[in-house]
Formats: C-alpha cells, structure tokens, sequence
C-alpha cells in the first residue's frame, strides 16, 4: 500500500535528522568540539535573516534560507566532502547528484521536485540567491576559525593560498562580507601564526 502523503513527509521529517551525526572540519566557537552539519544549517540560516542586506544583489531571503537548509540534506548519503581533500572533491560532484536523487525521491513528487530544484540552484551558483548562500557557505566557517582562534587550520596545517582558493567565488555573492572576513577572521590568525602565509612564495 503507498504511503498517504502526511505520512511520506513526516517520514522524512525523521529520516533528515541523521544530519546531525554528520561531523564537520570546523570547531565550534568554544574551540572544544566540531559542529555537525545541522548545527551548520541552523546557524547560516539565521545569518541569512541578519546578514542579507549585505548581499551584492537584493535578494528573496526565504529562499536563500531554504536554500541553506537543503543544500546539505545531501551529505546524509554522501557524506561530508572536506573542502582541503583533493581526492574527495574529484568524486564529490557524482555522490551528491545520486544522494540528492536518492534522498529527494522519497518525498512526494511535487516536494521533491522543490527541494532537488533548491539543491541544483546551490550547485549552479548563477542566481543573487544562491551566490548569497554560496558566500554564507564560506563566511560562517571562517568566522568560526577565528573564534577557535584558528584550531582547525593551525592543526591542519592549512596555507593562506588553500583558504583564498576555497573562497574564491565568495565576492560573487558579497563583496562587504568577503572583504569583512579577510581583515576581521583570515588576517588575524596569520598574524597569530594559526594560517601560513604562504603568498610571497
């Protein structure tokens, strides 16, 4: 017997609450533990609330939220690809097309076209919106390596030239916070010693 839509719904309402066993790279402010990718979520989302006035273009802030909500959703299937492993990020593209259709399918047709469409206009970046949440992408873990005063990049090892490369396309969505994040969160930890310079190479 097909499942009755309420039901359909509420069971994926359960099933996307795996998310929150899928760990990220990024310490959380307190520098104790790292945060998992609804804690992710929640938090870009509430950013988009505060934040959206600062975006390059004017922009409907409902759908970025949605946006930011789903695009991870994803990850409950193919895990999380850490944005310094090279060798993940070659297969990362073809994992997260078959996890989203996989994990969208099981909602009723016209959610799953819906929330597989907000996921794909994440993954194209050509839209105010989702250039915006590409940028929030960014900007939230940057502002949490600094708060951990740089944990995860002085154990990483990690290079200026990495973290420039990762954000590249973060101006894209806006310029104020991208400009923010260099001098307030990326900056301070070269000069702590947490991030190496590595740009007069």
């Amino acid at each position: 017997m097909e499942k009755d839509r309420l039901s359909q719904i509420v069971d994926f309402c359960q099933l996307i609450d795996r998310e929150k066993f899928i760990q990220r790279r990024t310490f959380l402010t307190d520098g104790e533990r790292l945060e998992n990718d609804s804690e992710h979520a929640w938090h870009m989302a509430v950013m988009a609330l505060l934040l959206s006035e600062y975006s390059n273009q004017e922009v409907d802030v409902l759908k970025v939220v949605s946006i930011l909500l789903v695009h991870d959703l994803v990850e409950i299937y193919a895990g999380d690809t850490f944005a310094y492993d090279e060798e993940g990020k070659k297969s990362q593209r073809e994992r997260e097309l078959a996890a989203a259709d996989r994990l969208y399918s099981q909602l009723p047709s016209d959610l799953a076209a819906r929330f597989h469409s907000l996921w794909d206009e994440f993954e194209a970046a050509q839209t105010p919106e989702s250039r915006f949440a590409h940028t929030l992408d960014n900007f939230q873990p940057l502002m949490l390596q600094h708060a951990s005063h740089g944990r995860a990049w002085r154990e990483g090892g990690r290079k200026l030239s990495e973290v420039l490369e990762r954000n590249a396309q973060s101006a894209k969505g806006s310029k104020i916070l991208w400009e923010y994040a260099q001098n307030n969160f990326i900056q301070p930890e070269i000069d702590a010693g947490n991030l190496m310079d590595d740009s007069a190479k």
